[in-house]
């Protein structure tokens, strides 16, 4: 039969215990859990900060690498007590209680560090495809993705670390066995009971791995705009221009028409239309508008066109089409060119504004 990985260091709680035969009995439980608890402080201690330096130089921040020091240590340290507690009360009554016990805490500070470590390893990831791709649409999409993966493996490392625990001990083993027979049962109850709870979790992959929206998209969803903050397993938030956050269900995203203003790139157009008496300075706003829009650091220099674009009832309507490199600087603009272009009508040529008194009702 082969060794068992904690053979090793069940040797060498035992001989730390012979060391420590000139304490009291007593007291040697809690002077080996002692020893353990300085060994796992230091080797925490090295770990974290030997891979801190060495992850610095792929842009890893230090928070994130520090963050594995406390299960790391507590891992260490419950696998010390496990192994103690078993070689001083295997014969006590209480033994297989608080075993269980321990072997829990273990357990959960193992899944704690794998966790851990997994959010390192997609910081490194990241930090790659930031520097090989820069900001942008692609950086956004393997964003998406991979927190999703990692979401998807923190699950599943959840429920690997549940089973573990509970397989070990013979009741539950000698229950699952009793269950199994009802499974086809319980299988069809727990389908219904969940389903739309795994429809989102499906929704939810095949909206990161189709690419129908990232995360930074500019979305319209319900009438509002908002951009994509955050996207899970099972829903989606969308944090809308006067700061709100909208929280959908990810299946909304496969099964309801939505706008997303930024699917290929983040570039847009828009328009600005004004309504003026037909004396208005046509081509003193087209000037005006061009000179406005070349002087702005919110133009991308795509979209510069001013039309009369309708006329009726002794006004007409001109609009002005433009363009800027996202959502955000395209409201910037729209408003600052409105506001501008008034300005300097009210200022120059009043004559052209129409009357608010005289304006006919176009509503129902």
């Amino acid at each position: 039969m082969s060794p068992s990985p904690i053979e090793p260091l069940d040797e060498t709680v035992e001989e730390v215990i012979n060391a420590s035969s000139f304490l009291p009995e007593s007291l040697q439980f809690w002077a080996v859990l002692l020893l353990g608890a300085v060994v796992a402080a230091i080797l925490a201690f090295v770990f974290s900060t030997i891979a801190r330096r060495t992850l610095k130089r792929i842009g890893i921040e230090e928070a994130d690498v520090e963050a594995t020091r406390i299960p790391f240590f507590g891992l260490i340290t419950s696998i010390v007590a496990k192994s103690a507690f078993a070689i001083f009360y295997r014969d006590r009554d209480w033994y297989n209680p608080w075993q269980f016990v321990i072997l829990i805490i273990m357990v959960t500070f193992l899944t704690w560090f794998i966790i851990k470590v997994v959010r390192v390893v997609e910081a490194g990831m990241m930090a790659r495809f930031e520097a090989k791709f820069g900001p942008g649409r692609r950086l956004a999409k393997v964003q998406t993705q991979v927190g999703l993966m990692r979401r998807v493996l923190i699950a599943v490392l959840c429920i690997l670390a549940v089973a573990a625990v509970l397989l070990t001990t013979e009741p539950v083993r000698a229950l699952g066995a009793g269950l199994l027979a009802s499974a086809g049962l319980a299988s069809v109850v727990v389908g219904l009971a969940v389903q739309s709870t795994l429809a989102n979790v499906f929704a939810g992959l095949q909206v990161a791995f189709t690419d129908s929206i990232r995360v930074d998209d500019t979305v319209v969803v319900e009438g509002e705009r908002g951009t994509v903050e955050e996207i899970t397993l099972s829903y989606v938030v969308v944090l809308l221009l006067d700061g709100r956050r909208m929280i959908l269900p990810s299946t909304y995203f496969t099964t309801t028409p939505f706008e997303n203003w930024s699917r290929r790139s983040t570039e847009i157009s828009g328009n600005v239309a004004l309504q003026l008496k037909l004396n208005a300075p046509i081509a003193y706003l087209r000037q005006r508008s061009t000179e406005l829009l070349e002087s702005s650091d919110l133009w991308d220099g795509r979209s510069n066109e001013l039309l009369v674009t309708d006329a009726q009832n002794g006004l007409q309507t001109v609009t002005v089409y433009l363009s800027a490199r996202n959502a955000g600087d395209l409201w910037s603009l729209r408003n600052m060119i409105r506001e501008k272009l008034l300005a300097e009508l009210m200022e120059s040529y009043p004559e052209c504004l129409p009357d608010p008194r005289f304006i006919p009702n176009t509503g129902a």
